[in-house]
């Protein structure tokens, strides 16, 4: 069943379909971030729970900035679904497929991204109802000529590579037609964060928008 966020966030990507991630321990910080990003034409973020503080950062990013659609990344439990639910994740995304988190997603027509790498992790996300998986981590499980292979066989899933996933490989990944969007860290460097260059963060957003629509183009 696709829901309004599934469908949301699939006209997102359509314009831009690039997730930054987004790593933080303080709301402030989270929130400037997903400004930036969004500045430089990116409105969909994934906060990854790495950091003790990624809950109150999601939220202060829900509450704070109507205009983005925020996903929680890095969510391995179902404990970790519900909490990134009840604080209004509008996405999940895990690094693996755990049957029952997907299925706590499901239930609650909350899109979810759940990670897989070979062909027999994207056959049981298929079983399960999924239609659109995490590739992760990207480039290591095959990149590009893995993605092919995954797709001549899963006609109708997509795919959206995270891991090892640059400006340099962005448009690669995206020529893929089975690709809905990528995935990264790139876009969120952990100097700039640190020194208040928020600047740096809209100009690699604005990069990648524009590798994003030459590639689909």
């Amino acid at each position: 069943m696709t829901s309004n966020m599934d469908k949301l966030i699939e006209a997102k990507f359509a314009a831009a379909p690039v997730v930054p991630l987004i790593e933080a321990s303080d709301p402030a910080v989270a929130v400037a971030t997903a400004k930036a990003l969004r500045a430089g034409g990116l409105d969909v973020v994934e906060v990854v729970l790495r950091t003790d503080a990624a809950l109150e950062c999601m939220s202060a990013i829900i509450s704070e900035s109507s205009d983005i659609v925020v996903g929680a990344g890095t969510v391995l439990t179902v404990d970790h679904a519900k909490a990134v639910a009840d604080r209004g994740a509008q996405f999940v995304v895990s690094p693996g497929l755990v049957d029952d988190v997907a299925r706590f997603c499901l239930d609650r027509n909350l899109p979810f991204y759940g990670g897989t790498m070979t062909a027999g992790e994207v056959q049981r996300a298929y079983a399960l109802g999924l239609r659109t998986v995490k590739f992760f981590p990207a480039k290591l499980a095959g990149g590009v000529p893995m993605l092919k292979a995954l797709s001549s066989v899963f006609r109708d899933m997509r795919f959206m590579p995270t891991g090892g996933v640059s400006a340099d490989n962005l448009a690669e990944f995206l020529a893929v037609p089975s690709v809905i969007a990528c995935g990264g860290s790139w876009l969120t460097p952990k100097a700039a964060i640190e020194a208040g260059d928020y600047d740096a963060i809209t100009r690699l957003a604005r990069e990648a928008v524009a590798l994003a629509s030459a590639a689909r183009s």
